[in-house]
């Protein structure tokens, strides 16, 4: 079930005011297959908790590892991830896709 993004931002508040780093994922582009849409979110603490969604499967698990560079950096970055159609016949997509995604620390 993905959370509204009210839910989502009252975790991060949660988090925030308990002492936790925190990071907020963002889709901002999409392409071809994406299972979320623009402006869906995930928010990401330093215990690498997370509520929300962006994609899933392994796009989901890179998004926590680079949120926990942008927490421990406290600088924003823009991240790409795609696949081929070539490629997404092999893992069993019905067509290829791109997104990318925004990562900033929430301060």
């Amino acid at each position: 079930m993905n959370e509204t993004p009210h839910d989502v931002f009252s975790t991060a508040v949660e988090w925030f005011d308990s002492g936790k780093r925190v990071a907020v994922a963002t889709v901002v582009k999409t392409w071809g297959s994406s299972p979320c849409p623009v402006g869906s979110q995930m928010v990401i603490n330093d215990g690498c908790e997370f509520e929300g969604s962006v994609s899933g499967g392994c796009i989901e698990g890179a998004v926590v590892q680079e949120a926990m560079q942008v927490i421990e950096k406290a600088a924003p970055q823009l991240l790409d991830f795609g696949v081929s159609n070539e490629q997404a016949w092999e893992v069993g997509l019905a067509c290829g896709g791109s997104i990318q995604i925004f990562v900033e620390p929430i301060e």
